[in-house]
């Protein structure tokens, strides 16, 4: 357990929470790194506004993460890899779920705040065996959620991602060689929409092979070399615009919030 864990998990999460999104669906209203227009408010500037959200920087983000959530989850005091997985609940679902469910995994009196009593109960536990309960138990509620059919799939990820990273930090610490880890990139966005591979490679591919379709016909047919090296330019041309509108489509479903 250390402050270094600090800079690893503020980074893991500023790639997870993505950068400005005010989804319709999402009752936190204006978002940028993660941050609420509410929070802007407290920590930054009381009268401030969406396009004030929009301009934050991302050391202010820095500074509201450390004061209202890691501060607050005692991320200094929690094992490695405790402190991480805990510091993206608290920030995904409030600074009032996550204490709750760590102390209800660890079977201690449910106060609603990391107390000596949690941290001395979380000493004790396996840190592997905490991290896997602590997720386990973020994805009953967030399935739990009437907005799961919107964002489940990019809560999804998100969740298993933390338990992968989560899990490696606490090997780390352990001096165990760690089983495995997740990507600085993993999760942008507060929800992100997964990409539909099947859907590019059918879009793109599928005008391709039209193409060779029609280019073997015309060669069976006897038509001259020129007129089918046009019939394959204009397949990949097709090909190429297709893949292009794929790949906008697939932009525009990115900004979904958590």
């Amino acid at each position: 357990m250390s402050a270094d864990c600090y800079a690893a998990s503020i980074r893991r999460l500023l790639v997870s929470e993505g950068g400005y999104v005010n989804h319709p669906s999402d009752p936190g209203g204006p978002t940028n790194f993660g941050i609420t227009l509410r929070d802007y408010r407290r920590y930054v500037k009381a009268d401030g506004t969406a396009a004030d959200v929009r301009a934050m920087k991302i050391e202010e983000a820095r500074v509201i993460y450390r004061a209202k959530y890691w501060n607050v989850m005692c991320g200094d005091d929690l094992p490695a890899g405790v402190d991480y997985c805990v510091f993206d609940y608290a920030v995904n679902s409030g600074t009032g779920r996550a204490p709750k469910v760590v102390q209800r995994v660890l079977a201690v009196p449910v106060t609603g705040r990391i107390d000596e009593t949690t941290l001395g109960a979380a000493r004790e536990r396996d840190a592997r065996a905490l991290i896997q309960a602590i997720c386990d138990e973020r994805m009953r509620f967030l399935q739990s959620l009437k907005t799961w059919p919107v964002f489940g799939k990019g809560w999804s990820k998100r969740v298993g991602e933390v338990r992968v990273a989560a899990l490696a930090m606490a090997d780390k610490a352990a001096g165990r060689t760690p089983i495995g880890d997740a990507p600085a990139t993993c999760a942008p966005g507060k929800g992100v929409v997964p990409v539909n591979d099947a859907a590019r490679k059918s879009t793109a591919g599928g005008a391709i092979a039209t193409g060779s379709v029609a280019a073997q016909q015309s060669a069976a047919s006897g038509v001259d070399w020129i007129a089918i090296a046009v019939i394959v330019v204009v397949a990949l041309a097709i090909a190429a615009v297709a893949w292009a509108f794929w790949h906008w489509r697939q932009k525009r479903q990115q900004e979904a919030p958590a």
